[in-house]
């Protein structure tokens, strides 16, 4: 399976403070995780918790919070994970479908879903 990365900005929800970072892209993640540090100089506070299944199996508990992602001209407002603090960004599946995103694996891209009521 081919992996590619997009450049997100993420925001704290009064939109004061922001930061663009370079998020792999991972249909298998269901929050977009974010290296907590970041989140705290955004001034996202943590809201609640979830117990997330990593790929070895291992069960973690992480601290989420709402956040503004915004891309490619569109923003929204999605859950975020706090990651530990060297962790990759991810953009996870919650994100893609708020913003009514598929992923492209050969073009490596990300285009828009034709959405149906």
């Amino acid at each position: 399976m081919s992996t590619f990365s997009v450049d997100i900005e993420v925001s704290n929800r009064e939109g004061t403070q922001s930061v663009v970072l370079d998020a792999l892209v991972d249909t298998g993640a269901f929050y977009t995780l974010v290296p907590s540090p970041l989140l705290n100089e955004l001034g996202v506070m943590p809201e609640w918790k979830e117990s997330f299944k990593l790929a070895d199996g291992r069960v973690v508990e992480l601290d989420v919070a709402e956040a503004v992602v915004s891309y490619n001209g569109g923003r929204r407002t999605t859950p975020v994970a706090f990651g530990p603090d060297d962790c990759d960004p991810l953009l996870g599946a919650f994100t893609l479908e708020a913003f009514a995103l598929k992923v492209d694996p050969r073009a490596q891209q990300l285009t828009h879903i034709d959405l149906t009521l």
